[in-house]
């Protein structure tokens, strides 16, 4: 089987972002931001989506570090899924996390759009905007080309309504990216592109 890998780097006048992914990793992740918060709900994508990943990033202010890794990492998904052939394409996944339940719906299309409904309470996570978890997943789908449903169905505490989201991210892209091996020379579409 092709290696499912990318890696993709992005700089501009306000950031300086590498990713790398190996979708067919085993949970192995260095994930570097300069936020805190934003490394830990990486670290989970990683770590339950079952891929490798390598984030470093650096930038003047967290809105546009948060945006160009979400852009960068989509971008790397993209590459590393190449055309697609013998993908599940479509996965979903409903997580608690204490208090908190969050369910993430997609489709590996080629047509990014996301639909987010998020509720946070306070205008920070730890030491990231709250409002940077909505971008995250807006700019992600873009790049990505997934059509994305994300929803905190309940919940009280802000962190984990978040860990929740990313988390059912993870699970729903480990879902979608799976081989079957019923289709393994197929691309997921009768239109037989994705793109």
């Amino acid at each position: 089987m092709v290696q499912r890998k990318a890696s993709v780097a992005r700089r501009t006048t306000e950031t300086s972002v590498k990713v790398e992914i190996n979708i067919d990793g085993k949970s192995q992740f260095e994930v570097t931001t300069g936020i805190r918060f934003f490394d830990h709900m990486l670290c989970q994508l990683a770590q339950h989506g079952i891929f490798d990943l390598k984030v470093s990033a650096n930038g003047t202010d967290q809105h546009h570090v948060v945006e160009d890794v979400a852009i960068a990492l989509g971008r790397a998904f993209s590459q590393a899924l190449g055309e697609k052939q013998g993908i599940v394409r479509m996965g979903h996944a409903i997580v608690p996390m204490d208090d908190a339940l969050a369910m993430v719906a997609l489709d590996i299309s080629g047509r990014g759009h996301a639909f987010v409904e998020d509720s946070f309470k306070e205008a920070y996570i730890s030491d990231m905007p709250s409002d940077l978890v909505h971008h995250f997943f807006v700019s992600f789908a873009s790049e990505a080309r997934i059509n994305i449903h994300v929803q905190v169905m309940c919940g009280q505490n802000d962190h984990h309504k978040a860990e929740a989201l990313f988390k059912a991210l993870a699970r729903a892209l480990d879902m979608a990216t799976r081989i079957d091996q019923r289709i393994i020379d197929v691309i997921p579409s009768t239109k037989e592109k994705l793109e």
